[in-house]
């Protein structure tokens, strides 16, 4: 086989698993879903978000460390088998303390998942493109994000065959996904540089010493805060504003998905050719624009604008953060990346922040809390080494 094609194969399976790593996503519409079911408060129902990414504080910076020993393919591994365990759950239980169980289960296998295998990519591609490649990675691992709030509808309204599960069918379909990418990458053969050394918790946690990893953590918390908060409330607004019921409004969550699909995969292109400086700060403009948009107007053409521009600004921004952090400690990947994916609790803070501001005044509440994301990027864009 040619160094081509064997490129090729190696980099099929892993992303794979970018795909499986989307499921993560579907925790966005299954919280409203939920939150229906059970006559949730918006309080109570953003509690399963933030449960989910309240784990990425606690496995993060320790799967950093997990890799040094077993290696990050045998990593991404583990945490897909922790994923298929959170996704089996729901098949049998749907009542809140299960739920509970599997979106923390959930949170756990991509913490796992997140923090391994964007250094394993690392792995795989060829020459120096990693911000492309990984953008090109959450352009597939997108396509997961927005599938599962149209099999979430199609279920809920029994235009598939739901076996009784109802919008839950979802769990079922990507456990199926899942297991596939399991045996894919187990018999991917992945050379891997091996660790100069085992590092403790206290020598990750370090890096944060450094100003510029800082920064990128606290982008990656933003990041992540805007991206499930605005899954999450893009129905509500339009249940507020519209009085549509959930299934009409849950296509907002996909619409959202859609354009950060899109972003994604024209960011793989776009950052070959120009500078991530400059598309970070074209990024960051257009979801500014959005968070005015929706903070002043109640159309419902105007709300569907700006939601899909979120979703295209937000979907290069993991990626050009991700990858200044790894490019300033080359030699020190594995930590870095525990520390970036340990960023994602932003998912926690800001789902938790944006259901009290939005129990308060409105849905107003949660934009305004998501606009102090955006702005922090704003001000992130000036410290970008120019790439």
């Amino acid at each position: 086989m040619s160094k081509q094609g064997s490129f090729v194969m190696r980099l099929i399976p892993v992303m794979f698993c970018f795909f499986s790593m989307g499921f993560v996503d579907l925790v966005g519409i299954a919280s409203n879903y939920v939150k229906s079911d059970l006559y949730l408060t918006d309080a109570q129902a953003n509690l399963f978000p933030s449960l989910v990414f309240f784990w990425f504080l606690i496995f993060s910076v320790p799967t950093g460390m997990l890799m040094n020993r077993i290696g990050r393919k045998n990593t991404v591994i583990l945490s897909l088998i922790v994923t298929l365990v959170s996704l089996f759950i729901p098949i049998f239980a749907d009542g809140y303390l299960p739920m509970l169980v599997s979106f923390s289960l959930l949170g756990i296998g991509n913490a796992l998942m997140q923090t391994s295998l964007n250094p394993l990519l690392s792995n795989v591609i060829l020459g120096n493109q990693m911000a492309s490649a990984l953008t090109f990675g959450q352009f597939v691992k997108a396509i997961a994000s927005f599938l599962a709030p149209y099999i979430a509808m199609w279920g809920a309204t029994n235009m598939l065959p739901n076996f009784g599960l109802g919008w839950r069918i979802l769990f079922p379909m990507y456990f199926i996904i899942g297991m596939l990418a399991v045996v894919w990458l187990a018999l991917t053969p992945i050379k891997e540089e091996k660790a100069d050394k085992s590092s403790g918790f206290m020598d990750c946690i370090r890096l944060l010493g450094n100003p510029f990893i800082l920064l990128c953590f606290l982008g990656i918390m933003c990041h992540v805060g805007i991206d499930v908060g605005a899954n999450t409330t893009a129905p509500k607004i339009l249940m507020e504003r519209l009085g549509m019921t959930l299934n009409e409004a849950g296509f907002a969550t996909s619409l959202y998905f859609i354009f950060r699909t899109a972003g994604c995969f024209m960011g793989a292109f776009i950052l070959r050719r120009i500078s991530s400086r400059v598309f970070f700060a074209f990024s960051v403009a257009v979801m500014l624009l959005a968070m005015v948009g929706l903070l002043s107007s109640a159309s419902q053409t105007i709300i569907y604008i700006c939601i899909g521009m979120i979703g295209f600004g937000n979907s290069n921004v993991f990626s050009i953060i991700f990858a200044q952090a790894l490019g300033s400690q080359p030699y020190k990947k594995n930590e870095v990346s525990g520390l970036m994916i340990m960023g994602l609790f932003g998912g926690t803070v800001f789902p938790l922040a944006m259901g009290v501001a939005s129990d308060a005044i409105g849905q107003n509440g949660a934009v305004a809390v998501m606009t102090i994301g955006v702005a922090y990027l704003l001000f992130y864009n000036f410290k970008i080494k120019k790439s």
